[in-house]
């Protein structure tokens, strides 16, 4: 099981490190190569993405990320910024499916800003296309407007944009993993104003005849926002364009009590996954070993399962953690009075320990 290992910026070398030791704690055997990625890979050898970090990640079985990005770096020109790191691992691994657990563990349910009533118990799963959508559409730039409200001056534009083939096998993926839920689907979209997403729930409508046994429904992306934070029970799988799917997963996730607990996995057709936490770098908290590793340790875990076949190791580590949580462990962004504040390692230690 070969693994390459991306830590990337600010909190990822931090988080991944608690990782790895996890990992190792098992007794199964992995070959785990490191390289650099994002501002780390530009300060070393000008670029974020260099060629041999993306020939290791498509040599492996699976890629373990941890965050990309530092502030300092938002004057470069936008092909060599960290974030194209990450973007340019969707595209050349063909990584089109994001998946985004929203669990609210029963130790955290005080540490979620919704009442306790709306989150204790919840599991959610937002699944994002991840390779299409106004991210990657083209042509995009500036130019001089020739039109418009105010022609002659300049503006930016963006192309929003999806093929069926792109929303007909993300919706496969969503009525598939409905199959081993509670069997609803919720396609987001805004159809009322973008004829994208006509297009979107116009197929994933024809996709969702072929599950029968799966409930579809459809929710405006504003609606969708808003029941979030209303009614967050009431969802099951959601699916959703690139754009909307990277603003709603970060939502769910806070409704979690942090979303240092969130894990995510990007797939591709072979099963070959990207495995990181939903959080950023925070550059602002680098170095100083006060990061939650949870959702980096729980994104192992989700490699375990989904890409490299050992789904008992993933429950051992998922076990591991709920324990930790009992023993009242906590990091900065979980705290609350009556608990034990633990740093970066620390928090890692007692995973491996309950292990």
């Amino acid at each position: 099981m070969k693994i390459a290992v991306l830590p990337g910026d600010g909190i990822g070398t931090e988080i991944v490190g608690e990782a790895v030791k996890v990992l190792n704690a098992l007794d199964l055997r992995f070959e785990m190569e490191t390289a650099l990625v994002g501002g780390a890979a530009y300060e070393a050898h000008g670029h974020p993405l260099p060629d041999a970090t993306l020939k290791l990640a498509k040599e492996a079985d699976a890629v373990l990320f941890g965050a990309v990005g530092d502030w300092k770096y938002d004057q470069l020109d936008r092909p060599l910024r960290p974030e194209q790191a990450i973007l340019g691992l969707r595209k050349n691994l063909g990584l089109f499916a994001n998946f985004r657990p929203a669990i609210c563990f029963e130790q955290l349910v005080d540490a979620s800003s919704l009442k306790p009533e709306l989150i204790a118990g919840l599991d959610i799963l937002i699944i994002r296309e991840l390779t299409g959508d106004i991210y990657f559409g083209l042509p995009r730039g500036r130019r001089v407007a020739t039109d418009g409200h105010f022609p002659g001056t300049e503006e930016a534009f963006d192309t929003m944009r999806y093929s069926r083939p792109e929303i007909e096998r993300i919706a496969h993926v969503a009525f598939q993993a409905a199959r081993k839920r509670s069997k609803r689907v919720t396609s987001v979209d805004k159809a009322n104003v973008l004829e994208t997403f006509q297009f979107w729930k116009d197929v994933v409508t024809e996709v969702g005849k072929d599950y029968p046994d799966v409930a579809l429904d459809h929710m405006y992306v504003d609606n969708a926002a808003m029941q979030l934070v209303r009614a967050p029970k009431k969802f099951d799988v959601v699916v959703t364009g690139n754009m909307f799917g990277d603003i709603l997963s970060d939502e769910a996730a806070m409704l979690t009590g942090s979303i240092g607990m969130l894990p995510s996995a990007s797939m591709n057709s072979s099963q070959q996954g990207l495995y990181e936490p939903s959080h950023g770098s925070a550059p602002d908290i680098a170095g100083k070993g006060i990061a939650n590793p949870l959702a980096t340790i729980l994104s192992a875990a989700m490699m375990l399962r989904f890409s490299l076949n050992q789904p008992e190791a993933a429950e051992r580590i998922e076990a591991a953690v709920k324990t930790v949580l009992a023993q009242g462990l906590r990091t900065a962004d979980i705290f609350s009075p009556g608990t034990t504040r633990v740093n970066t390692h620390e928090m890692g230690a007692a995973v491996v320990k309950a292990l």
